[in-house]
């Protein structure tokens, strides 16, 4: 039974995150990249949706986020925007829109936010992206921040593993995350890193850190909706927390209207003209 109530109709945005944090409430974010389902989504009461180049993984059926393209990513948006009342939409630019051309990576930005509508942008990466994330604030776009295991950074370092296990690696996300928070990004993500630093993290920037595999010591939680409502069965990490088996009702769904048809016996009389 869904728990919505007037207070949670209230629209989200990027400073009531914020204010969340400062009140110690945590922040319920899940993915979306259709209509219907953000439609869902929104009324059950999620704070965030985040329009994710996962889509490239469980939309698109790509091994990696790397092939997805800005065109995708807003025709994507397009739909989820059309349907959230409440939640702050967010979008991500996915790779080689925003790497390495500060003049690129606020073009990518304004056509997610023009094009469909998105109330901010997430980027992967720290210091090295400074300078991109820097412009795009610098244009009035909100910019969300992603440390840790960087999806879109698959090939260099070649492994899914947690991140920043290492003295030296957790120092430097530390250190962006830090940075991330001085330069005004509004949110930061972090993936798949030890819980204990993420904590630390937390405490150390005003901003609210969103974990996906980052412990309960952050302020809030994302996983992506096709993952946590049981849609894939082969995917099956640590931090992942199964809410739903959709994949066995709709493939009992499925089976039973094919057996139907086969047998005549849908559409019935009463289904008819």
């Amino acid at each position: 039974m869904s728990t919505y109530t007037e207070q949670k109709k209230t629209k989200v945005t990027t400073r009531r995150l914020i204010e969340m944090k400062r009140r110690g409430e945590k922040i319920a974010c899940l993915t979306s990249y259709d209509f219907t389902i953000a439609s869902l989504v929104d009324e059950a009461g999620v704070d965030l949706i985040l329009v994710g180049d996962s889509a490239s993984n469980v939309m698109a059926g790509n091994l990696t986020t790397l092939p997805i393209t800005l065109d995708e990513m807003i025709t994507y948006a397009k739909g989820v925007t059309r349907a959230v009342k409440r939640a702050l939409v967010v979008v991500d630019l996915p790779f080689g829109t925003y790497q390495g051309n500060s003049k690129e990576a606020l073009a990518s930005a304004v056509r997610v936010m023009k094009e469909a509508g998105a109330e901010a942008v997430k980027l992967e990466g720290g210091a090295e992206i400074r300078e991109s994330i820097e412009r795009i604030l610098t244009a009035g776009i909100p910019v969300m921040g992603h440390l840790g295991l960087t999806p879109q950074s698959i090939n260099k370092f070649g492994t899914y593993n947690v991140r920043a296990k290492e003295e030296a690696e957790a120092r430097k996300l530390e250190e962006d995350a830090r940075m991330l928070d001085e330069l005004g990004c509004f949110a930061i993500v972090l993936e798949k890193v030890p819980a204990a630093l993420a904590q630390r993290v937390t405490s150390q920037v005003s901003v609210p850190v969103i974990g996906i595999g980052a412990g309960s010591g952050v302020d809030g939680q994302i996983l992506v909706f096709q993952d946590m409502m049981g849609m894939n069965h082969g995917f099956s990490p640590k931090f992942l927390r199964r809410y739903a088996d959709l994949a066995t009702v709709i493939n009992a769904g499925v089976s039973r209207y094919v057996e139907d048809v086969k047998n005549t016996d849908f559409p019935n009389a009463d289904e008819q003209y």
